[in-house]
């Protein structure tokens, strides 16, 4: 009842914010004044005559004429914008008895070529310029209010979408990437941009599709591109510093806190954190893996495209157990030189300590019989963890440029887990029991380093680079593994046998990678280019195994040779590729290949047997985009890969941490080859906000490696792959949208759905088993923003999941309808107070194997009140899972397994914090619209 009457509430809400619209409207039409030629597309904006704010914007039609309608009474400006014009701009009214409607007629606009130098146009200031496929915002057309941040400024911009998290979709897309002047701020974190630096700061948006490194890099289009946001600042707030601090503390010990301060002068940035929490917060905010410039390796992959990866955080909670995290980093980068050197560097460290509960019921549909299982864990891991990174760029020319990187990263992690397991046959007769208590402790020391020089040369397109690179990695365990095992008659239900297991094993797992890969473009034709590379791949590792039982002595002294071993493993390969781009006007086509010799050895040190194995690999590739125009694009792409087994697949290390799960090996297994297709629509219409997109992928896998588990009278089960022939697994994914500004009310709707369906195989006691199973969703979200009035978001839709197994159809499905809906809200309230509250709300019907309908909401508010003149300061009382119903439970079924989970996870609490937000850019004070 609680959630139909927050629904209600929530819905009333928003039907408060629609308001009945006035017919009021403009008419007119562009021409040249000198030729008398329509001008096609050129801009038409209404602004307030108060305060030069943008009301309403158009574009002209092929005829050269206009149309804006859902004016409102009052007095505006008419400003129309042509490329290679002069700005053309006149004050009108509107008026309910006099004049409800304006026309224009015909506007004259003058080359500015042709303007005398004594004639001055003053023309009011220009919301939006679009150039190619960059539109540019005026940042001073939007008013915002003291210390609001560039994601106040974002949500006010036609086209783009800022959820509550801070993720930015503009156009349809998401985007990726935010840019501070042109360059990566900080690692590249879009929120550290958006929730950080003040709105007044800004001088220009600028929103574009930006070129992939390799097109950047050679200058041929390879058709992929992200889409960035360019936050250009305001000359005199290109110097200083700015931060948070943060501090909360609720009931149930809950805690969190947060110091973060950035200082930057001209090209130098500097930066500190620090964050302690046992809420789940690990980080800072959304994206936090590449937060503060985190350094990364740059790979040219094999078709030549140029990455640059970070290394990520490693410390995250998955919402099973209670965590306690505390983490802080250091970053410093600096250009000099006039910008043809470079450095970025980083210190982090973290802990993350996490216990909790988990129960897993498990259903194994075997051929001719169920087995039911549940299992109790106790557990709690702990993680400590530091790093320290480097890039080092030098441009020795206009044509070439060497990046150099290197990270090193220390990790200790350590875990104890305690389980409880039983299983029953279908007729609920015991089958086995057992306990185990598993206690690791592991220590890993990770070093990677790299160089890549890039080489223009004399021809337009004609490109030369070279990637070397190195990773150490050294990993240390030790670990005490107890067992105690019963296993049950049939008949009787007596105590057939017991399994008691009690060792100590230690591991030691090195690992050495040398990388290369050389890259060379070239321009066939005007249209026509060629990319090559040749790479080679050296890998040597060893993997020290040792188990030791307890002595009479009570010592654990005593090897144990079934559960031990040492492999030494060496690998060379060779690769080669070469892709063909075609790019002319509109179309984009790549096509090629690329081919792999492997070779590798492994030896068994104990038994000095050898295993050698060589294969070639090919991956063959094509993709092809056409642009109707700049905000409307079709792709369509091909990959085939072949997929090696494993060395764990064809000669797995024994392992005994699960007595009644054992893996074995199979050196006869084959490689298997994947089919690719997948393709996308995209349009957006920049004056009436509208989007619509459509992707699609199916695949298919031709002699895939699939499991094969056995189960034997006793409940244990051993698993080994083989390659399927006969059956082809695939899958195919649709999902699609369409999303636009209603000019009513003035709010922003979408529509969505999606379908995915896969077909997958394997095998349970040597019968081979089939798994269907699809998912169906569609879904509706409406939002609106009011600048420090309000705004709200909401999304909501059925779906629909079917799963089946071919070993037991009848009363074993997994079929299930359910419905899922998110809602935030966003309320300014007098005295500088602020409401917000959030809903995420899912249900899960019953099913045949599940008789349990489940239902999860998680309802959140925040009320606070700001202070002081720039609202810097500000009061919160935030209250988490209102509901009290954030538990912790998932369930899945595959292969004919069916799981269902529950865990411990954080519930329902109240904090009460305060944050101040601190800024100092230019030297003075910060200024307000």
């Amino acid at each position: 009842m609680k959630i139909t009457i927050s629904s209600i509430v929530l819905l009333l809400l928003f039907a408060l914010t629609v308001k009945a619209q006035s017919s009021y409207s403009i008419k007119g039409s562009t021409v040249d004044t000198a030729e008398k030629r329509v001008l096609t597309n050129a801009t038409i904006m209404v602004l307030n005559a108060k305060d030069s704010i943008l009301r309403k914007f158009t574009r002209a039609k092929p005829d050269g004429s206009f149309a804006i309608n859902d004016l409102a009474i009052g007095k505006f400006i008419l400003v129309l914008s042509y490329p290679g014009y002069a700005d053309y701009t006149e004050g009108f009214t509107l008026d309910e008895k006099v004049q409800p409607s304006h026309d224009f007629g015909k506007l004259n606009m003058i080359l500015k070529a042709r303007l005398l130098q004594d004639v001055i146009i003053k023309g009011s200031v220009r919301a939006i310029k679009i150039k190619g496929d960059t539109t540019e915002f005026n940042a001073n057309a939007y008013v915002t209010q003291p210390n609001a941040k560039v994601e106040d400024l974002l949500k006010q911009l036609p086209g783009i979408q800022v959820d509550k998290d801070g993720k930015i979709t503009a156009q349809g897309q998401t985007v990726s990437k935010v840019l501070v002047d042109g360059e990566e701020f900080f690692g590249d974190d879009p929120t550290l941009v958006t929730k950080n630096i003040r709105a007044d700061m800004v001088d220009k948006v600028q929103l574009y599709d930006k070129k992939s490194d390799q097109a950047t890099f050679t200058g041929i289009d390879d058709g992929q591109k992200t889409k960035t946001i360019n936050i250009k600042l305001k000359e005199d707030s290109k110097n200083g510093y700015f931060g948070k601090l943060y501090s909360g503390i609720g009931n149930q010990d809950h805690y969190e806190s947060q110091l973060l301060f950035n200082k930057f002068k001209g090209k130098k940035k500097f930066s500190i954190y620090g964050t302690r929490a046992n809420t789940g917060k690990t980080g800072l905010s959304w994206d936090d893996n590449q937060k503060y410039g985190d350094g990364g390796n740059v790979q040219v992959a094999d078709n030549g495209n140029i990455y640059f990866s970070g290394s990520g955080n490693d410390l995250n909670y998955n919402g099973q157990g209670i965590p306690k995290a505390t983490t802080g980093g250091v970053h410093y980068d600096n250009k000099w030189n006039t910008d043809k050197q470079s450095i970025n560097a980083n210190y982090k460290l973290g802990t993350l300590d996490i216990d909790g509960t988990k129960t897993t019921r498990t259903q194994n549909n075997l051929p001719n019989s169920v087995i039911n299982s549940v299992e109790n864990q106790t557990f709690h891991n702990s993680t400590f963890r530091q790093k320290v990174d480097g890039i080092y760029q030098v441009t020795f020319d206009t044509t070439s440029n060497l990046k150099l990187t290197f990270d090193a990263t220390y990790r200790n992690t350590k875990s104890k887990t305690d389980y409880a397991y039983s299983s029953t046959r279908g007729t609920d007769t015991l089958l086995n029991n057992s306990t185990r208590d598993l206690n690791n402790n592991a220590d890993q020391h990770n070093y990677n380093a790299s160089a890549f020089y890039t080489k223009k040369l004399k021809k337009k397109g004609r490109t030369f680079s070279v990637l070397l690179s190195e990773s150490i990695n050294n990993n240390d365990t030790k670990n005490y593994l107890k067992s105690d095992a019963n296993f049950y008659n049939t008949v009787t239900g007596a105590v057939d046998s017991t399994q008691h297991i009690d060792q100590y094993k230690t591991g030691l797992n090195r690992n050495k990678v040398f990388n290369s890969n050389i890259t060379y473009t070239e321009p066939l034709s005007k249209y026509f280019s060629l990319i090559v590379n040749y790479g080679m791949n050296i890998n040597n590792s060893i993997s020290d195994q040792k188990s030791f039982n307890k002595s009479s002595g009570g010592n654990y002294d005593i090897l144990d040779p079934a559960f031990s071993n040492n492999f030494k493993f060496d690998q060379l390969a060779n690769q080669v590729g070469a892709i063909f781009n075609y790019n002319k006007g509109k179309t984009v086509l790549n096509f090629g290949t690329r081919a792999s010799d492997v070779t590798y050895k492994q030896i068994d040190e104990y038994t000095g047997d050898i295993f050698k194995r060589q294969f070639i690999n090919w991956s063959p590739q094509a993709s092809y985009q056409y642009k109707f125009s700049q905000q409307q694009s079709i792709r369509l792409n091909y990959n085939g890969n072949t997929n090696q087994p494993s060395i764990n697949q064809i000669q797995p290390l024994k392992n005994n941490n699960n007595p009644l799960y054992i893996t074995l090996g199979n050196p006869d297994l084959r490689p298997s080859f994947t089919n690719n297709f997948s393709g996308g629509y995209n349009s957006y219409k920049v004056l009436s906000g509208q989007s619509v997109y459509i992707q699609g992928s199916y695949n298919y896998t031709i002699n895939q490696i699939v499991s094969n588990t056995t189960t034997d009278a006793a409940g244990k089960t051993t698993s080994q792959f083989f390659n399927l022939s006969g059956k082809t697994p695939h899958n195919y994914y649709i999902y699609g949208g369409v999303r636009r500004k209603i000019a009513g009310p003035d709010i922003n709707i979408g529509l969505n759905t999606s379908i995915n369906s896969n077909v997958s195989y394997n095998m349970v006691n040597n019968v081979l088993n089939t798994t269907n199973s699809s998912s169906y969703s569609g879904g509706l979200d409406i939002s609106k923003y009011m600048q420090k009035k309000y705004d709200f978001y909401f999304s909501f839709g059925p779906r629909y999941n079917i799963s089946e197994s071919s070993l037991q159809k009848a009363g074993s499905s997994n079929n299930s309808r359910g419905f899922y809906g998110y809602s935030y809200i966003n309320i300014y309230l007098p005295g500088k107070m602020q409401i917000s509250s959030d809903l995420d709300f899912s249900y899960t019907g019953k099913s045949e194997v599940f008789n349990q309908e489940v239902y999860h909401s998680n309802l959140n508010a925040t009320l606070s009140k700001a202070f002081l003149k720039e609202n810097n300061l500000k009061l919160s009382i935030t209250g988490n899972d209102l509901l009290n119903q954030n538990i912790g439970y998932n369930r899945n079924a595959y292969g004919g397994m069916i799981t269902e989970t529950s865990y411990n996870t954080i519930r329902r609490y109240f904090m009460l914090s305060v944050t101040w937000d601190f800024t100092k850019m230019g030297g003075g004070a910060p200024a307000t619209k």
